[in-house]
């Protein structure tokens, strides 16, 4: 891995406030699933070695929560039980910002935290390439959502249908029937366990992780608003879509949430969106803005005249929510396979 693959300017100022003693080498970060198991479900967004010492390191795009922290030391615990030989790493966590109770308890952990500069224009963890996650990169969960699509199909037909090798659909399906999600019949597999499947997802690629805003909105309800910002973005040729409970309820004819809208936005375009649909901090609605960490723009759907995004992106991001939306999750693998 080398600089550009990551942001430069990030990468640059975490390396600069490390104060390293030698130049750093910065590894793979997939490599760590050879070392720690194919069951091990986080990794960090940055390792490096520097000195003689292995640094993991996590980016957070907003403020760095207990979950980050609890993360950080259920890796640096799991990496201590695979054995003596490992060098014992240094754990860092870069974020805009942290709240006293947090960083207390990192500095008793003995986690170095590194504030990030907050600025608009500084590229962060939802600008970064997708990690080497097992289900939830674009290219695996092209395979995960077919088969929930196809409920029982053959490895082989998964490949097919997704324009993926045959060797990467056997590889993630099985590592499902390894986590006892999915079992296999002779030469027909399917998924048996959509719990456990949806909460490795919100594991892995937790929605909150690409929250760059919380707008507030001059709109009373969320259909009529949702609406109007997709009239008037498509005009300025703003990319955009809405996802989450905006665009699961379109799709499963599920009760929409009508104090708040979910969509997808680039960065850049955020204080254009501001400007055209902010309205007073204690009226109205709210509109989540998360930045796309893969392309959500060119399957979009238009129903009711609102862009919304795949019915495999929408599966994917509800799923990301976690529990409070789980109802509406479990609609949409209903109703998935008809849509």
């Amino acid at each position: 891995m080398t600089l550009t693959d990551r942001s430069s300017d990030v990468v640059e100022f975490i390396l600069n406030a490390l104060d390293l003693p030698t130049s750093p080498e910065i590894l793979d970060v997939g490599n760590l699933y050879e070392v720690l198991g194919q069951d091990f479900p986080f990794q960090p967004d940055m390792m490096l070695k520097a000195g003689g010492r292995l640094y993991f390191i996590e980016v957070v795009s907003r403020v760095a929560s207990l979950d980050t922290i609890a993360r950080m030391q259920l890796l640096r615990e799991l990496w201590r039980r695979k054995g003596q030989e490992l060098p014992e790493p240094v754990l860092v966590i870069a974020a805009r910002a942290i709240h006293p109770r947090e960083e207390q308890l990192a500095e008793k952990l003995d986690i170095q935290v590194i504030r990030l500069p907050w600025k608009p224009d500084l590229p962060l963890k939802h600008e970064y390439k997708p990690s080497k996650s097992r289900l939830t990169t674009e290219k695996s969960w092209k395979v995960v959502s077919r088969l929930l699509k196809e409920k029982s199909t053959s490895i082989r037909q998964l490949a097919l249908r997704e324009g993926v090798s045959y060797g990467w659909a056997h590889k993630i399906i099985g590592a499902l029937i390894e986590q006892e999600i999915v079992e296999r019949n002779d030469s027909y597999v399917r998924i048996v366990d959509v719990k456990r499947l949806l909460n490795g997802i919100a594991w892995e690629r937790p929605m909150k992780n690409l929250q760059i805003a919380e707008v507030p909105i001059d709109f009373s309800e969320s259909i009529p608003a949702a609406r109007d910002i997709s009239y008037m973005l498509e005009r300025q040729k703003i990319p955009f879509a809405f996802t989450g409970y905006t665009s699961g309820g379109l799709y499963t004819g599920y009760a929409v949430r009508q104090d708040a809208v979910s969509l997808y936005l680039e960065e850049k375009h955020l204080d254009l969106f501001e400007e055209f649909f902010s309205g007073p901090s204690g009226g109205g609605i709210r509109a989540w803005i998360y930045a796309p960490d893969r392309d959500v723009f060119t399957d979009t759907r238009q129903i009711e005249g609102i862009t919304i995004v795949s019915p495999a992106q929408t599966l994917l991001d509800l799923a990301g929510l976690g529990y409070s939306v789980m109802d509406l999750t479990k609609a949409m693998v209903d109703r998935y396979a008809a849509l």
